[in-house]
């Protein structure tokens, strides 16, 4: 069952009670799993709750599903017992009211891991900090005590290292940096040099490193309307109607929306989820996604400084997207008639938190969708449409917008968006550095990458599928190619598990197909995956970042399906030692030629930070695509209406002799040929 409230020009819908297996956790059900844990005396005053998910059932038996069959619901806790550092996953089954399996995450032995962070963990980094006397000495040092009472120390994802003191620990890094004044944008001063490493289980700082005396980066940069002043007011408004409605339905997590079909999820670790996608072709109701993701991502920082060495977020596996999933609003994030879904997530005390309208669904416009001028007649002419269903997430300074198209035509884009404030550290005004750009006097933003990987559990035309990789390649001449002119493709079977590199001279796409079912011309149906193909993980593979990024080596990854292999860096990447996920997916190197499999494809930007980029930087968007290739007979959008925005009487979207001349006695069609 779902709640569906109408106001202000906005649907919501929130799902208050399971009624299909991939639905997206109720309040209830985390309520209620809570409660079995409490009565079972798994918690304690100090449990602390990292994640809690559905644990998604079996594929046959999702498919097997009607309305009205019982559902076999289970929630899968992580609980954190603060005072020690050990966690305990537990799988409640809600329909037994029981706890069924349960698993203490080996955290000290190789390769170790731990469980993402918690709020209430990060929350108390600054007063630890803040009360080391050795943090003290080290402002007073620096001629900063009047300014510690201000001063922001961040919450940081430690890395793995080796490091004797941090294996088997429960461990953050914390950087300085100043405000001027409550509110201030701390990022414009950070305090280079200085870092201090926490264990969170015992509250101390077991480390301080105080290095340097480079001057704190001044200049400010807030970017508030009060700071930023008067506004230009040349811009003006856009609105965006839809007098008869949208053109989808929703019920409760099951969207339509012209031929296709699917389910909204929501989960705190990866966020939006599109579960059991299809494409209704005529009569026939053809599958081409069973869930599609983007389950992790990766920021591996360039710079080889004390400060920033050890920085390589996992931003879903450390710190969780979902969970730091923002509400969206009307007008600012989404802009049109928009759908929204509540998203519930639970808090770090292990009991339900909804994010309002954390997920939004609209329809824009996309540009032309086909179009041609015959010779001596009006141009025939249809617009594009895509549906849009997006989230963005807030983790520490950056932002990230995760956008879903679907498109008239069958084609699919997946896309992310990176705005927010990028991290930085102070120094010399006007010095070199090469793995540093400056991009305010005396401030410096490191090199970085933001690398996505998406997951996609394919199920073109059903579930027995393989890979082709494809490329274009050149002739020389000769007897294959007499004039100098030709190009051909090769084909490539991916046979075994394992990840590929893209490569642009080359065109380089790969070809899903159905091994059960052809087209039209005979050949195997297919949805092609269209890579931007920049540069992958930077790291050297002798690293420990590459270690435990190593889904980030390549652009594409096939693996074949099972249950649970979910995470591209595996269950728990925080403080990991590397070796999970991906690598571990593919190691047996089974066959993916035919039968139930995975495609991963990793994307997103090398940045070089610019000084454009500060004080906020504007949106910056990679993507890919999935487009149809033999997979429908011909162009399955010949049936769009012909709606032109040109007045009544003067269409020009549909082909058609015209007998009315201009004023000259004639027309221009294409080519300049007057014809009356």
């Amino acid at each position: 069952m779902a709640d569906t409230t109408h106001t202000h020009g906005k649907r919501v819908t929130r799902i208050t009670e399971a009624t299909h297996p991939l639905d997206m956790l109720t309040a209830d059900e985390i309520a209620r799993g809570r409660a079995v844990l409490e009565r079972e005396g798994k918690l304690s005053e100090r449990s602390l709750f990292p994640t809690v998910m559905l644990v998604e059932p079996d594929k046959d038996a999702v498919r097997a599903f009607t309305p009205g069959d019982a559902l076999e619901r289970r929630v899968l806790f992580v609980v954190l017992e603060a005072d020690t550092g050990v966690s305990t996953e537990y799988v409640v089954a809600l329909q037994d009211d029981a706890i069924v399996d349960e698993r203490v995450v080996p955290s000290d032995t190789f390769p170790y891991g731990q469980p993402p962070y918690t709020l209430e963990e990060f929350m108390v980094v600054e007063d630890i900090v803040k009360a080391s006397p050795e943090w003290q000495t080290a402002m007073r040092r620096r001629g900063l005590e009047d300014r510690m009472d201000l001063a922001y120390c961040t919450p940081l994802a430690p890395g793995y290292f080796g490091y004797e003191d941090e294996i088997g620990r429960r461990m953050v890094r914390s950087l300085t940096f100043l405000r001027d004044f409550d509110h201030d944008n701390a990022w414009a001063h950070p305090v280079e040099g200085l870092l201090a490493t926490v264990n969170l289980t015992t509250g101390e700082v077991v480390s301080l490193q105080d290095e340097g005396d480079v001057p704190t980066a001044a200049p400010s940069a807030n970017y508030d309307a009060e700071s930023i002043g008067e506004v230009r007011k040349s811009l003006k408004p856009i609105e965006i109607t839809q007098p008869e409605g949208p053109s989808f339905s929703v019920d409760g997590g099951e969207v339509e929306w012209q031929n296709w079909k699917f389910r909204v999820g929501f989960n705190s670790r990866e966020g939006l989820v599109l579960n059991q996608l299809t494409f209704t072709d005529g009569d026939d109701e053809r599958p081409v996604l069973y869930r599609g993701s983007v389950p992790e991502m990766v920021v591996p920082y360039g710079d080889t400084s004390r400060n920033r060495y050890w920085i390589s977020y996992f931003d879903a596996g450390e710190y969780h997207l979902g969970k730091n999933a923002n509400s969206l609003a009307l007008g600012c994030d989404c802009l049109g008639v928009i759908h929204y879904f509540d998203g519930v997530v639970a808090d770090d005390h292990g009991r339900p938190a909804v994010i309002p309208q954390v997920v939004c669904m609209h329809e824009e416009d996309a540009g032309v969708l086909w179009k041609h001028t015959e010779m001596g007649y009006k141009p025939d002419v249809r617009r594009q449409r895509r549906l849009v269903i997006s989230y963005f997430a807030t983790v520490g300074n950056y932002d990230y917008g995760f956008y879903w198209y679907l498109y008239l035509d069958g084609s699919i884009e997946v896309e992310a968006k990176a705005t927010g404030l990028v991290f930085t550290g102070s120094g010399e005004p006007g010095a070199e550095d090469p793995h540093r750009l400056e991009i305010s006097p005396g401030l410096f933003a490191p090199v970085h990458q933001h690398l996505f990987c998406a997951r996609l559990d394919v199920e073109i035309d059903g579930p027995d599928n393989f890979v082709d990789e494809v490329d274009v390649v050149g002739i020389p001449k000769g007897d294959r190619n007499p004039y100098g002119n030709a190009f051909t493709w090769e084909r490539r079977r991916i046979e075994t598990e394992g990840g590929r590199l893209a490569d642009g001279l080359k065109g380089r796409t790969w070809h899903i197909g159905s091994a059960t079912r052809t087209n039209y011309v005979g050949k195997p149906t297919e949805y092609q995956l269209i890579p931007e193909g920049l540069p992958v993980l930077m790291a050297d593979p002798d690293s420990t970042v590459h270690a435990r990024a190593n889904f980030a080596a390549k652009h594409t990854w096939v693996s074949k399906y099972e249950p649970g292999e979910l995470w591209p860096a595996g269950d728990y990447p925080n403080q990991h030692a590397g070796g999970a996920g991906l690598p571990a997916y593919t190691e047996a190197g089974e066959s993916v030629d035919g039968g139930d499999i995975v495609l991963w494809h990793v994307f997103g930007p090398t940045h070089l930070p610019r000084t454009e980029d500060w004080p906020i930087m504007p949106v910056d968007v990679y993507r890919f695509k999935l487009k149809p290739n033999g997979f429908f007979d011909r162009n399955p959008a010949l049936d769009i209406p012909d709606w032109s925005a040109a007045p009544a009487g003067d269409s020009c979207c549909h082909a058609q002799g015209d007998d009315e001349g201009d004023d000259e006695g004639g027309r221009l069609p294409v080519f300049g040929v007057r014809t009356s």
